[in-house]
């Protein structure tokens, strides 16, 4: 079964017209993409191989486990 976590990104538009996302949760995480669908997308590969990284190293990354319910921003491009 996989437990499901969450990790705060930070997204911010760059002046060229990309969006970067961080994560204070997540060390190292930096991800750039055209949309924030796509940074996002970027931003979980991303995540992904830096936990399995420093489960390598037997270090870990504590992140928050989803509860039964939670606030999830939609994002719609319109």
């Amino acid at each position: 079964m996989i437990m499901e976590q969450i990790a705060k990104l930070h997204i911010e538009k760059l002046p060229e017209g990309v969006y970067l996302a961080t994560s204070d949760d997540i060390p190292g995480l930096v991800a750039q993409g055209r949309t924030v669908a796509e940074t996002i997308e970027i931003a979980r590969d991303v995540a992904k191989k830096l936990i399995e990284a420093q489960t390598d190293r037997q270090s870990t990354v504590s992140l928050t486990t989803i509860e039964d319910s939670f606030d999830y921003p939609l994002i719609l491009g319109v």
